[in-house]
């Protein structure tokens, strides 16, 4: 199937046309001609980079009355960045199409700007939840014409933490309205705002739910904490034409870690919150034009980065959410290329990796740090390639040739090829002389970490601290426990036993069994038995540990 075949507005076939658009991707040709033919409410499952901006963007183009400034169309997704790439692929789509206006609203920059366009006129709002809702509140946007709602990512903006935000958005909206709801995976959030808010909705699935592409090849690599750094460096030495996003949890381990690249030689820059918009746009427009090798990003400061071709994505940090792991990854491999996702992690992070696996619904292989001889060769490999398929400018180098082979007459060519090899090559090959390689850690026996988990428990018995709810003695990946997450950490002054207390005044001598336990500086994952984590969940929301109130994901 073409696009031609969909029914579409010839002035919208003629843009994406220009734009290299033949076929639609599977959710493309799944959802346009159900939206075009029906306002039914609809769900649609894609990973990242399935085309899901047109799947929802040339229908909805379609059905907006561009003769009118009311608004009738408003699409939330969860950071500006992508609100900007959204706005920038309808333009483009609806470029030829009389008065077609799209507004972005998004956080980050001056107010006075946006409203001025929203008292302009705007068919048609893409926007981020909290920067909408203050612009509701200032009596600037006015949502009671809305026919067409498009939450895109609603699974980041859930994790975001914007659930508040939607909730008074879409309480704004008029009852009679067509609904489109987007999302690589469907957890039990999104699929509460499927319920309250979509009537009878048709879902759409691409690929089986929450799996990874299938395009993408997983590996991991466990090292000392110490040796993490220098894996990150060998492993970009090894691809030497490596393209790709080094992803940290957090905007401080961002930044040094770019730092400490770029002092090093590498050609990277970081992308985090912290930068202003004007920053931000510099280092993805140097990104976009291969300025850049590595980009190293928060989560948050990648949504929206649409870049094509990307090699490879390195996780420096695993995500906390289990299912950002997907959304990482899904950023290489797309349109059909092959992509490779690279984890470096700790032998205390194994367990979680292999959560993440299971979620994957693909083996994520082990692999060990490549050697020097292993960075060498692929690296002189690089090198005589670059050689081979250089461009020669015949018209340019030809007044040279002369005195070129007059200074080079008395050298073979085996040796020509020596002293080439060498004078771009010594650098790399001094560098490594002294280098030991990066060996892989071992994995501790069963019986080791066995005993290491009685210890831990019967230290916490002698302390008083296990209680109703106990410690499970199993593996910390056993497919009957999830985790859950507060918003409490060691900054709190939350250790184990205060955990324990809260969970047990909490369930009110039910037991509840406790797997893993990982207090953090701002937050802690604790595993919960399947059976118990809603009931949890719900009872500790109520709850208050030193002024504050727990906050349960």
């Amino acid at each position: 199937m073409n696009f031609n075949e969909l029914n579409l507005n010839p002035l919208v076939l003629k843009a994406i046309g220009e734009l290299g658009f033949v076929n639609p991707t599977p959710v493309q040709e799944k959802t346009i001609p159900m939206i075009l033919a029906s306002s039914k409410d609809i769900i649609g499952l894609a990973q990242t980079g399935t085309g899901k901006t047109a799947a929802f963007g040339l229908p909805m183009l379609e059905k907006v009355n561009w003769r009118t400034p009311e608004t009738q169309a408003l699409v939330l997704c969860p950071t500006r960045e992508l609100c900007i790439q959204i706005v920038k692929d309808l333009e483009n789509f609806g470029k030829y199409l009389p008065g077609c206006h799209i507004t972005a609203v998004y956080g980050g920059t001056a107010y006075g700007q946006q409203i001025r366009d929203l008292k302009r006129g705007a068919p048609v709002i893409v926007a981020t939840p909290g920067r909408l809702r203050d612009l509701i509140d200032k009596g600037a946007a006015r949502l009671e014409n809305i026919k067409y709602l498009v939450l895109d990512e609603a699974d980041i903006m859930l994790n975001m933490g914007f659930k508040e935000e939607l909730d008074a958005i879409l309480m704004e909206l008029p009852f009679e309205r067509q609904s489109l709801l987007f999302s690589a995976t469907m957890p039990n959030e999104v699929n509460r705002i499927a319920v309250q808010y979509m009537h009878e909705p048709q879902e759409i699935s691409v690929g089986e739910k929450n799996t990874g592409n299938a395009s993408v090849e997983h590996s991991y690599y466990v090292v000392h904490a110490k040796d993490k750094f220098q894996a990150l460096k060998r492993l970009a030495d090894y691809y030497p034409g490596i393209y790709g996003i080094v992803f940290c949890k957090t905007r401080a381990s961002a930044r040094d870690l770019a730092e400490r690249m770029i002092k090093e030689g590498y050609n990277a820059d970081a992308l985090h919150g912290d930068l202003s918009q004007e920053q931000r746009e510099y280092v993805m427009g140097k990104f976009r034009e291969r300025g850049l090798q590595l980009l190293i990003a928060t989560d948050v400061a990648a949504r929206g980065v649409d870049v094509k071709d990307l090699t490879h994505v390195i996780h420096y940090d695993l995500p906390d959410e289990i299912e950002v792991y997907n959304h990482r990854s899904g950023r290489t491999g797309r349109a059909g290329s092959t992509g490779i996702s690279l984890a470096i992690i700790n032998m205390r992070e194994r367990g979680r990796l292999k959560i993440i696996e299971r979620n994957l619904g693909r083996p994520i292989k082990e692999a060990v740090i490549p050697g020097k001889q292993e960075i060498c060769e692929q690296q002189l490999i690089h090198l005589i390639d670059r050689v081979h398929n250089v461009n020669v400018d015949e018209k340019q180098i030809l007044g040279f040739m002369d005195t070129i082979n007059e200074k080079l007459s008395d050298l073979e060519r085996e040796e020509l090829i020596k002293r080439f090899v060498s004078l771009e090559f010594n650098r790399f090959l001094q560098f490594y002389k002294g280098l030991e390689d990066i060996k892989p850690v071992e994995k501790r026996s069963e019986r080791s970490i066995g005993a290491s988990r009685k210890y831990s428990r019967e230290r916490r018995d002698a302390r008083g601290e296990s209680g109703k709810s106990r410690q499970r003695g199993g593996r910390s990946d056993n497919a009957d426990f999830i985790w859950l997450k507060v918003n409490l950490g060691h900054r709190d002054n939350l250790q184990v036993g205060e955990l324990f207390g809260l969970i047990n005044q909490s369930t009110r001598g039910k037991q509840v069994e406790i797997g893993r336990i990982d207090i953090q500086p701002t937050s802690t994952r604790f595993q919960v038995e399947k059976g118990a984590a809603e009931f949890l969940k719900s009872v500790l929301k109520r709850k208050t540990f030193n002024g504050r109130r727990l906050r349960v994901d």
